[in-house]
């Protein structure tokens, strides 16, 4: 009996270890700070987004915005109602 429950809990401890990796806050690569937006691109932001955590990186010239939700933290594009990225340059 002691054989079966080692070799369900080897893997189930291996998978609640890997649940411990840190998770990266800002600061990162291509990261810039929170800045204020501007009221032009607050007037076209979807509303569900949260602009207080809004930045442009400037890898891409492009606002993003960080998301919490219930499991991760994760940065995700500044969209419009129509769904278009908010970007000070165009793409190329």
């Amino acid at each position: 009996m002691t054989r079966p429950l080692a070799f369900v809990a080897g893997p189930l401890m291996l998978m609640g270890l890997a649940a411990c990796e840190p998770v990266q806050t800002g600061g990162g690569a291509g990261m810039s700070r929170p800045a204020n937006v501007p009221e032009s691109v607050a007037s076209i932001a979807a509303p569900y987004q949260d602009l207080t955590t809004a930045r442009i990186r400037p890898d891409d010239g492009c606002y993003w915005y960080t998301h919490i939700g219930p499991v991760e933290t994760t940065e995700l594009p500044l969209r419009t109602a129509n769904g278009n990225p908010i970007c000070t340059r165009p793409t190329s």
